[in-house]
C-alpha cells in the first residue's frame, strides 16, 4: 500500500505519517532525505530524530539515487521528505534532466519490497510567488513527482493545521 502525505511547512504531516505506521507488525524503515547543510538543517534533523525515538524505526540516510537502495522484504517504509529528495536530485551532477523519471523509478524500486510505503511531501505550490528559473524548475519537478505519486497511490492525505484530510482512499 502506497500512501502520499502532503502538507505545508510545520503542518503536522511528519507526525501524522509516522502514526500511520505505529501499529504495523512489519519492520519499520525511515528513509531520511535531508542533507545536513548548516545549523538549521542539523536542528531540524535532530528534532525529527527525537520525534521518532522509541517508535521502532531503523533510519537510513539516503539523499539521492533511491534506485540503488535496497530495503528488507515486506517492510514498512516512511520516506521523509520528497521535497528534499527532489532538491538533492535536481541540484546534483545529474541535474534536472529526467529528474521526475529518476525519482519515480526509485520509488517503484522501493515499493517492490514494501508491505506499506508512506511518502511525505510538501505543498509549496499555492503561494503565488514568482521565482528564479532554477527554483521554478525545482517546483515543477516536485509537482510532477507529487502528481504521479498521487495518481498511483492507494491513499492521498493532506495535513492542514494537524488535521488530516483524505483526498483519496483505497477501496
Amino acid at each position: 500500500m502506497l500512501t502520499l502525505v502532503s502538507g505545508g511547512a510545520a503542518s503536522g504531516k511528519s507526525e501524522y505519517a509516522e502514526s500511520l505506521l505505529s501499529d504495523t507488525t512489519h519492520e519499520k524503515i525511515y528513509i531520511a532525505t535531508m542533507q545536513p547543510f548548516g545549523k538549521d538543517s542539523a536542528v531540524k534533523i535532530a528534532r525529527h530524530h527525537a520525534l521518532r525515538a522509541g517508535k521502532g524505526f531503523q533510519t537510513l540516510e539516503r539523499y539521492r539515487n533511491l534506485e540503488e537502495l535496497d530495503v528488507p522484504e515486506n517492510c514498512a517504509v516512511l520516506l521523509e521528505c520528497m521535497s528534499n529528495l527532489v532538491a538533492n536530485e535536481c541540484f546534483s551532477e545529474a541535474g534536472f534532466d529526467n529528474a521526475v523519471q529518476r525519482i519515480l523509478r526509485g520509488i517503484e524500486h522501493i515499493s517492490k519490497s514494501t508491505a506499506e510505503f508512506v511518502v511525505v511531501t510538501n505543498e509549496i505550490f499555492s503561494d503565488g510567488e514568482t521565482y528564479d528559473r532554477e527554483t521554478a524548475e525545482y517546483i515543477e519537478v516536485l509537482a510532477g513527482v507529487n502528481k504521479e505519486l498521487a495518481s498511483c497511490a492507494d491513499r492521498v492525505i493532506e495535513v492542514v493545521c494537524g488535521i488530516p484530510i483524505n483526498w483519496k482512499e483505497a477501496v
